[in-house]
């Protein structure tokens, strides 16, 4: 390699990977997410309209979140591999993950009341969902996945760190006044989402498709609990939560595998169950 091709102290850094760079990543991104709402608080109180407070309170600091991520990996060389196709494959089995998170988002979209919620609600949350998705699952599906991976670890480490870590940002909800058993269960069906979500990238082989689910569930929790369409179905579209975590919990114990970290990320793997 010419001396003037070779990776910056940066770029070496991260590139070694490990848990407490992934760590440090997703505190600094909270961090700097946190920020971006203090800076848009005090418009805040001026908006009424709810789909614009939704855009606003919600989906405008994730927006400078994924800018941030974006400018991250840009800075390391990594958007491109972080899109390329997994290099561990995939098993049968792991596609029930992606069904129990489809069949939910799905039933929950189907019994909304959407007369009562609004056209300009639903659209705002689609697509705020849409930025939930994207810079929740880069962050912890993309970049501590690859961070692990990167320093050896086995799938089933991978899985738990970029699964904790993604429950422990949320745990920070209850900072903003939410109950604390509210934040205890929405920790643990974090967690066991992001197993899900883990899943959903190793089967399917590509972080687009975490993204869309992740962003389709958001929305679909939301206006689902908020405005739910009576009859029988919205009661079963409402178990989904607890349905995924013991879907995530039980499909945890056959997690197998090993990416090489010798590998370039491009296709060879040393296990692939």
């Amino acid at each position: 390699m010419a001396e003037h091709d070779a990776p910056s102290g940066w770029r070496r850094f991260w590139n070694r990977g490990g848990w407490w760079r992934a760590l440090a990543l997703v505190v600094g991104y909270y961090v700097l997410y946190q920020a971006g709402g203090l800076l848009v608080g005090p418009i805040v109180p001026g908006i009424t309209d709810p789909a614009l407070k939704v855009l606003v309170v919600t989906g405008l600091p994730i927006l400078i979140g994924c800018a941030l991520l974006i400018a991250f990996a840009l800075s390391l060389g990594w958007l491109r591999e972080l899109f390329a196709r997994q290099p561990i494959h995939g098993a049968w089995w792991m596609w029930v993950a992606v069904a129990v998170v489809v069949v939910f988002n799905v039933l929950r979209f189907a019994t909304i009341d959407y007369h009562t919620a609004g056209s300009s609600l639903v659209l705002a949350w689609l697509a705020t969902g849409l930025l939930i998705g994207f810079a929740e699952e880069v962050l912890t599906r993309g970049f501590v996945v690859n961070l692990m991976r990167r320093a050896g670890y086995r799938e089933i480490s991978v899985a738990l760190v970029s699964a904790a870590l993604f429950a422990v940002m949320h745990a920070g909800n209850v900072l903003d006044g939410q109950g604390i058993n509210t934040t205890l269960f929405q920790v643990g069906y974090t967690f066991a989402f992001g197993l899900c979500m883990y899943l959903a990238l190793r089967v399917t082989g590509n972080l687009i498709w975490p993204i869309l689910l992740h962003a389709t569930t958001d929305p679909s929790i939301f206006l689902q609990s908020e405005y739910p369409a009576a009859g029988s179905l919205s009661e079963i579209a409402a178990l989904g939560n607890i349905v995924v975590i013991a879907a995530g919990l039980i499909l945890l114990v056959f997690i197998r595998g090993r990416v090489d970290p010798a590998v370039d990320f491009t296709g060879r793997v040393d296990a692939r169950a």
